[in-house]
């Protein structure tokens, strides 16, 4: 394989492994006859992310040698990102990227040629491994929504960077909602800030979705998809269903495909009712026990049919694949509905299902709370004796 990136397209395949750098430490690099594919998932395989750019983005595109079949790699995130990792640099002092790819060697070979003849070559090592692919449907999502990347960057930005979770949701007058995710099983007596953003139906390219409905998904990938779609200034189509199935989150251009699925909370927002008008809230009862998956029929989760990721290792015993369910392992049910410590949930981070489920799971996918056996269970006690005894 062997391809040639010219001019601005540098800086705009550095910004793609950026976004991809937020979602994996793995890169799946696999030259295709419709183009170069990048794609990455998390461990926890709640979130998968595909870059595919098309022949016409490269000067020069050769998927492999005559007479040979295409290879696929698999490399360390952190080796491809070094290469990319100032964009600023690629921007003034790259000229073209040559990146090819020798299956004798096993080594993925990348030249920046940069101005006054300066050539840096950067060496990498990768292993064979199997394509890495999702199984997921846009057009089957009942709601969609698309806007200049633009209006929605600007629209996350009074967001904290330390926030894990944002809902998006319709309210009144089909007014798109985001809003900070409040745990409900946080303190009580802290009185956490909620920021919330409201953008008018009018700034958006097409909106098709019913008011009260709402998602709950992880900030921090969304954001690395925004920055990639604002710095392109293409819009983003972003589809959804009930929550705790996944959110497709698509850019599409002449030159290159992004696809984002990112799992979301099977639960609702506390606040998510204040989107829906009293029709919509008196069925949001039966909207959230109908997406919430059960223990002992886990394996008929919505998610199943959303992700397909195979990995073979070179020099393993054998081959390793990981589970069907689509963004995790699969969670085992438990023999008694008695409740489990907090060590036995840390212990096995394999029975954490694939969507964000029930808050027991949840830190462990985003790591943004605490356990619940740290949280107080009651009110501090008052230490200082009571001031009308002294008189």
């Amino acid at each position: 394989m062997k391809c040639l990136v010219t001019g601005g397209n540098v800086k705009v395949l550095g910004k793609a492994v950026h976004s991809l750098s937020r979602i994996g430490d793995e890169l799946y690099l696999e030259p295709l006859e419709d183009g170069l594919s990048l794609r990455t998932v998390n461990s926890s395989r709640s979130a998968y992310a595909c870059f595919l750019f098309a022949p016409l983005f490269f000067q020069l595109y050769q998927a492999a040698t005559p007479g040979q079949d295409p290879l696929r790699c698999k490399i360390l995130m952190k080796s491809f990102l070094s290469v990319f990792r100032s964009l600023v640099m690629l921007e003034k002092t790259v000229e073209k990227c040559c990146i090819s790819l020798n299956g004798r060697s096993s080594l993925l070979v990348v030249q920046l040629h940069c101005k006054y003849g300066v050539r840096k070559t950067h060496n990498l090592s990768f292993q064979d491994c199997e394509s890495l692919q999702a199984v997921f449907d846009p057009a089957s999502c009942p709601h969609m929504l698309r806007a200049p990347a633009k209006v929605l960057g600007e629209a996350i930005l009074p967001f904290p960077l330390a926030l894990a979770e944002v809902t998006l949701g319709i309210g009144h007058g089909h007014r798109v909602i985001l809003r900070s995710y409040q745990e409900e099983e946080a303190d009580s007596t802290v009185k956490a800030m909620v920021t919330e953003m409201s953008i008018g139906e009018e700034d958006f390219q097409q909106l098709q979705a019913q008011e009260g409905v709402a998602i709950t998904f992880c900030l921090k990938e969304f954001r690395g998809l925004l920055s990639f779609a604002e710095s392109a200034n293409l819009s983003l189509s972003i589809h959804f269903d009930a929550p705790g199935r996944p959110a497709i989150f698509t850019i599409t251009d002449s030159l290159l495909d992004a696809h984002f699925v990112l799992a979301t909370l099977s639960e609702p927002s506390p606040n998510s009712q204040d989107l829906c008008s009293p029709e919509l809230c008196r069925q949001a009862p039966q909207l959230q026990a109908h997406s919430t998956p059960h223990l002992d029929d886990f394996a008929n989760d919505d998610i199943d049919s959303y992700m397909i990721a195979m990995e073979t290792m070179v020099g393993s015993e054998g081959s390793r694949t990981l589970p069907s369910i689509s963004l995790s392992p699969g969670l085992q049910p438990p023999c008694n509905s008695g409740p489990h410590s907090e060590e036995e949930d840390e212990a096995e981070p394999s029975t954490v299902p694939g969507t964000p489920p029930p808050k027991k799971f949840r830190s462990l996918f985003f790591g943004s709370i605490l356990a619940p056996a740290h949280s107080p269970q009651g009110p501090s006690p008052v230490l200082a004796e009571d001031s009308e005894g002294e008189g």
